[in-house]
């Protein structure tokens, strides 16, 4: 198969429109074609094409910065001598002199799938600065690693952050560029915008065996956390540790002061129907750095990798949702929803910011609440978002 950015290298019918035109590229350490050369240096070896800025989303374009709110800097590519612009330092936006750098912005982001997910934030950016100064935008495609499974709530009006770019679901199910088309069509931009598309892509997430997994950001070290994620990301919002400092971040969570295995216990006795599509294991870890660095943490792992792995069974927001919900039930008073900045908001709960609304936070604190009224908070969202994201699916 080939990725957006391998059919830009390989098709000379593709590319011809960008010659003569200064071209940007917005990229980060995944953004490399088929034999692993990072996308700024193959497309500056391109006969006929003129690479003048690069940007980086969070975590940066080369390399990376770990956790959120760390920030990277502008800085000159050694390499190329072009200017590398930061859109997670001083702005999150490009500025008006960064947009004057270049005439087409080339895109080429690999995204997890998720809500939460930055990397779709700042694209939304980036193509509402293009309408504002008139710049063509190019999202050169890549897959969705989780595929088209819907899931979570809609992010409810007045909720936008950097984590909650607009009303989608925690799990939304397209690709980057099927993200663009929608982002111009909600927010009618007027915005020239084109999306080179995969080959071969199977719409069922990563393809296995056929490309390379590279991290998407640092804590993003294989596919099981890329799956995981949509659940496991609450986590940031929790005191419990999400596996920051250990090998397998976002895939396994934990404190020292739980009892993993009564909690094992109460959330498979909560809700089994969200436990499918993947094993939960028992098990002991000591974070290098992040909550409870240098603390032996009880937790559960949650395995989403084959054999173990059914994708349109797997259910990791609502699994996660339940594991508070257990932990809840058998400690009433555990200090569970962490109250700190995150992601420069400092006014609401990272929880909640997450989830973009309070309804989830609220359904965990509520002891009569069951999950069949999670599920009826979830469900209608689901169902409208399958709807309406039929209008920009490009493959199906």
């Amino acid at each position: 198969m080939k990725f957006g950015i391998d059919r830009l290298l390989d098709e000379a019918r593709i590319r011809a429109p960008l010659i003569g035109k200064r071209l940007a590229l917005l990229a980060h350490p995944a953004s490399v074609t088929r034999d692993l050369t990072h996308s700024l240096d193959a497309l500056a070896a391109l006969p006929g094409l003129t690479v003048s800025a690069a940007f980086g989303p969070q975590h940066g374009l080369r390399g990376d910065k770990q956790d959120n709110m760390v920030e990277s800097p502008d800085f000159t590519d050694p390499v190329h001598g072009i200017p590398v612009f930061s859109l997670y330092g001083t702005v999150r936006r490009p500025t008006p002199q960064m947009m004057d750098t270049f005439d087409l912005l080339l895109v080429d982001l690999q995204d997890l799938g998720c809500r939460v997910y930055t990397f779709i934030t700042t694209l939304r950016y980036v193509l509402e600065a293009a309408a504002a100064h008139r710049k063509a935008v190019w999202v050169l495609d890549r897959p969705n690693p989780i595929g088209r499974p819907v899931e979570g709530t809609r992010l409810e009006a007045g909720w936008e952050s950097f984590v909650g770019a607009g009303p989608l679901p925690m799990r939304h199910g397209l690709t980057l560029g099927e993200l663009a088309q929608w982002y111009r069509q909600t927010l009618r931009l007027d915005v020239d915008l084109h999306v080179v598309t995969m080959d071969g892509w199977s719409r069922q997430g990563w393809p296995l065996g056929e490309r390379v997994w590279i991290n998407a950001s640092p804590n993003a070290p294989n596919l099981g956390m890329a799956r995981c994620y949509p659940g496991t990301v609450m986590l940031e919002g929790t005191t419990l540790s999400e596996g920051r400092g250990t090998t397998r971040p976002l895939e396994l969570f934990g404190a020292p002061d739980i009892d993993a295995r009564r909690l094992a216990r109460a959330l498979r006795a909560l809700a089994p129907q969200w436990l499918r599509g993947c094993v939960l294991r028992e098990c002991w870890f000591e974070p290098t750095f992040h909550k409870h660095a240098g603390k032996l943490c009880a937790g559960l792992q949650m395995h989403a990798e084959e054999p173990l792995y059914d994708a349109p069974a797997f259910q990791p927001w609502r699994l996660m949702a339940a594991a508070f919900k257990a932990l809840r039930q058998l400690e009433p008073g555990y200090p569970l929803w962490r109250d700190f900045p995150y992601e420069y908001e400092r006014d609401r709960l990272a929880i909640d910011l997450i989830n973009g609304g309070e309804a989830l936070r609220r359904w965990v604190d509520d002891a009569a609440a069951a999950p069949g009224d999670l599920d009826r908070l979830a469900t209608p969202d689901e169902q409208s978002w399958r709807e309406e994201r039929e209008a920009v699916l490009l493959y199906r």
